[in-house]
């Protein structure tokens, strides 16, 4: 809380885009909304930027001339940076928002589009990041040597952390709330974004089944926990 001001602080938005014009307009927009944005032209020095100004999110363009915003959300992932990334793609097309996801994105926009739309993402994602999406008993959910912590919204193999995007987590939690019922992708897709809203791909979801399977079983061709429901999606099988 401020305590000059009595009221709870402004949630701190990093906005990347090359856009001047675009930058300034979502500037204007998030703050009447409550929110503290600060603005780049690129992504250079993307994790000094956000060690300086701990911003809580980041909505970054996925194509600019001094870099690409997919790589730079790859590089942070690398780094162990989890703050949450919505990426801009100027072309509303599969292959940029795959390839979004693939980077570690938690969810995606595409140009052009209404404020009001990347409102609601940024909220649905913050939403999401502080636990509002947590499990009906809180209680941590063991499977083999794995733990999954939903107030914490941590993976654990025995004590240590296994690193998930938001994304990643998120899916998996919908799994984990329906033991062994079998989710089409559009549904999971629904369960793991907290969002109506947005086209489904079910591409998408295939790719983040095949991290999480990297992530949890010896063998991810021959899956023990996340199986494929042939004709319907998948399942978790505790």
């Amino acid at each position: 809380m401020d305590s000059r001001t009595g009221t709870e602080p402004r949630i701190k938005i990093l906005v990347v885009d090359d856009d001047p014009a675009l930058r300034q307009l979502l500037a204007d927009y998030l703050n009447k909304h409550g929110f503290d944005t600060l603005l780049a032209p690129d992504a250079t020095d993307l994790a000094a930027r956000i060690l300086r100004f701990a911003p809580e999110l980041i909505v970054l363009d996925r194509m600019m001339p001094g870099g690409d915003g997919a790589e730079a959300c790859r590089a942070l992932r690398a780094q162990g940076e989890d703050i949450p990334v919505i990426l801009l793609t100027a072309r509303d097309e599969s292959v940029d928002r795959i390839i979004g996801l693939e980077a570690g994105a938690d969810d995606y926009v595409g140009k052009p589009f209404d404020p009001r739309e990347l409102l609601a993402r940024i909220q649905a994602v913050l939403r999401r990041k502080r636990g509002a999406s947590a499990l009906t008993k809180n209680a941590p959910v063991q499977f083999g040597a794995f733990t999954f912590d939903p107030v914490m919204r941590q993976l654990l193999r025995g004590l240590e952390v296994v690193k998930l995007t938001g994304g990643e987590i998120n899916l998996l939690e919908a799994l984990i709330r329906n033991p062994g019922k079998p989710l089409s992708r559009e549904r999971l897709l629904t369960l793991a974004r907290d969002d109506e809203s947005g086209e489904r791909n079910d591409r998408a979801i295939d790719i983040a089944i095949l991290r999480l399977r990297r992530a949890l079983e010896d063998d991810p061709k021959q899956p023990r926990w996340i199986q494929t429901v042939w004709g319907t999606g998948y399942r978790f099988s505790p």
